[in-house]
């Protein structure tokens, strides 16, 4: 019981000390609130108001129509331009697609010559150029053939394909990137309160007073871990209810404790990696760039942005050994599938186990940190 005691008070005060750090309290309260609303508001992949301009070779009522078959939300009214000014808008950015027709085009696609109709695509910003090109194509596909048909009647397919679109029926990127970016900032932020309370230990002074009380460093350990993971705990429920379901009116399917045991345990594994990272870091400044060192690859290599699949198979391998990899499938389960316990218990373990070794790993090199500093 006092060995329980000891680490009860020391987490206690662990948490009094993040209430009163003004600067940190406010980033968690921002980062579970504002910073989701912004990024299911306003982060989104999809073709949306694209800058079109067509530089017309033909005049004809052909190229006409194709000028007037792009329409909002996906793109903005197509702007005429020169042939000789295509170079010149696409590198200045004025345009994300131009269209090149050619002259005597009407006259060739009546005909039956399929002439050549070059699209010229920015594609700096690759997802929605990808996106964009396969929409342009199709808008141009099917005016011509309508054209070609002199009918507004829609052709009949030789196959019918029924689309059933799971979990996200309109495939709404909000509902996915309001999610993401909780976990994401899961991650981040319960390995910048558990290093930053050690650093602040040091910083304070108050590390040389910790070492002298009868204390063990895995109780000095334990106690920062259990507290930053009991602030962000907290934060994250009130998102996930307040934020997430109330506020931005997103349905959860899965049952929220399933999901917030997993939080937990995670958080073991992400605090773990803080406070290793602060045995290697002497100040706040070291330490932020060591944690962006560790931090984005766990960040754009655990499934969150794009499917693990997509890796080489030595780099899917390697991510299993990282608990943020079974996070991320763990709440993908729970929040988009609405999986229970028998399909999410393995990757449960996966994140008590790799949890429990890095703790140990941490706790190794903390305490071989403290006995040099003693020494």
């Amino acid at each position: 019981m006092p060995y329980i005691a000891s680490i009860f008070w020391l987490a206690s005060k662990e948490v009094r000390s993040f209430l009163h750090d003004t600067v940190l309290f406010i980033f968690v309260v921002y980062s579970f609130t504002l910073s989701i609303v912004s990024m299911a508001n306003n982060t989104s992949q999809e073709v949306t108001n694209a800058a079109i301009a067509v530089a017309d070779g033909d005049g004809s009522q052909l190229s006409q129509e194709i000028a007037h078959a792009f329409l909002p939300p996906y793109f903005k009214p197509a702007q005429p331009i020169a042939r000789q000014d295509i170079d010149r808008a696409m590198d200045l950015a004025r345009y994300t697609f131009v269209l090149d027709i050619p002259p005597h085009f009407q006259r060739d696609v009546l005909a039956g010559r399929q002439p050549a109709l070059q699209v010229n695509v920015d594609a700096t910003a690759s997802m929605q150029a990808g996106v964009g090109a396969g929409y342009v194509q199709n808008i141009i596909r099917e005016t011509t053939s309508r054209h070609v048909a002199r009918t507004d009647a829609a052709s009949t397919d030789p196959v019918s394909v029924a689309v059933h679109l799971a979990f996200n029926p309109n495939a709404t990127p909000g509902w996915f990137m309001s999610i993401m970016a909780i976990i994401n900032n899961i991650t981040m932020l319960s390995m910048i309160l558990s290093g930053a309370a050690m650093i602040r230990e040091r910083e304070h002074g108050t590390m040389d007073h910790l070492m002298t009380l009868p204390l063990t460093p895995t109780q000095i350990a334990l106690s920062k871990v259990l507290a930053n993971g009991f602030c962000i705990s907290i934060a994250v429920a009130l998102s996930l209810l307040v934020v997430v379901r109330g506020f931005l009116g997103i349905p959860i399917p899965g049952s929220i404790p399933l999901f917030m045991a997993g939080v937990g345990a995670y958080l073991f594994y992400a605090a773990s990696v803080g406070l290793f990272l602060s045995t290697l870091a002497r100040s706040m400044p070291q330490l932020g760039l060591l944690m962006m060192l560790v931090y984005v690859p766990m960040m754009l290599l655990s499934g969150g942005n794009t499917p693990i699949e997509s890796e080489p198979a030595w780099m899917q391998g390697v991510m299993q050994f990282v608990a943020s990899t079974h996070f991320v499938a763990y709440a993908q389960k729970i929040l988009f599938r609405g999986a229970g316990f028998a399909l999410v218990w393995l990757d449960l373990a996966w994140m008590l186990l790799l949890g429990a070794a890095f703790f140990v790993f941490a706790v190794y090199r903390f305490r071989r940190v403290a006995a040099m500093a003693a020494g």
